[in-house]
């Protein structure tokens, strides 16, 4: 119980501290919108007790689309905490409580897939995030997993890089990078196939019971590894390329989970 005050304090002086500069910010259009979400998920990551490894590194190059599996709600600070990027995100995190707050000011890109005549739309805002130097991160799944396997990777998702290379004009082509995320272990030992749900939140689980579970249990491993960037353009097909990068983030997986990481 204490650790869980401890961590809810500290999580709501980090908002009241960074939560106005970061609305300036991006009302602004001030470059400081970029590292003001990176500093607040690594303090969140920090008082939730989540430690990470990165294997590899994201890449320099722009304009770059990183697709990744995807665990639990925590993916967003693990990530975050690595690098300034802006997420896909599905419409309704735009009206959860405090979350879609912070989705919004991390200028998340939402997909609505009930109103695709929406979709041209979408593909232009994160053409726009993409020129502007932003990466882009897309969970290539679509939903989440129990962390203990990689779910088959929607086409449809990737073939929205065709749609944002198109909405971009004048740009040859898009730089995928694919992203594995594993949560390996708990209060310093090993999680197996059966505690690994723990880190994960998927199927019908709530929000903040899991929080609350999260913080409860303490130091939370994750390891964080970085596949090659494979260029795509107006030629590739996106069916392979989505079968590719899901065969390589679940080879990633698979190495972190097994304690046998290689870039």
């Amino acid at each position: 119980m204490v650790r869980l005050i401890l961590a809810g304090a500290g999580i709501v002086t980090a908002i009241a501290a960074l939560l106005p500069f970061q609305v300036i910010a991006v009302r602004l259009s001030l470059p400081m919108q970029r590292r003001v979400p990176t500093l607040f998920h690594r303090l969140v990551c920090a008082l939730l007790g989540v430690r990470i490894k990165v294997v590899g590194a994201p890449s320099p190059r722009r304009p770059l689309l990183i697709v990744s599996n995807h665990v639990s709600w925590v993916d967003i600070s693990v990530i975050t905490a690595l690098a300034p990027v802006a997420f896909v995100a599905k419409r309704e995190v735009a009206s959860w409580p405090l979350f879609g707050l912070f989705a919004k000011l991390q200028r998340s890109v939402f997909v609505d897939r009930m109103r695709r005549h929406k979709t041209p739309e979408v593909n232009t805002e994160i053409a726009r995030r993409l020129a502007d130097g932003d990466p882009v991160v897309l969970f290539g799944e679509g939903t989440s997993s129990d962390g203990n396997r990689v779910l088959p990777f929607r086409s449809a998702l990737i073939g929205s890089a065709r749609d944002a290379l198109a909405a971009a004009g004048d740009v040859e082509h898009i730089l995928i990078q694919p992203l594995s995320i594993a949560y390996v272990a708990f209060q310093g030992l090993p999680m197996g196939r059966q505690h690994r749900p723990i880190a994960a939140w998927y199927g019908t689980l709530d929000l903040f019971p899991h929080l609350r579970n999260i913080v409860r249990c303490g130091a939370l491993d994750a390891v964080v590894s970085w596949g090659e960037p494979i260029a795509f353009d107006a030629g590739s097909d996106r069916k392979i390329f989505a079968r590719t990068l899901e065969a390589e983030v679940r080879r990633l997986t698979t190495a972190a989970l097994r304690g046998r990481e290689s870039p």
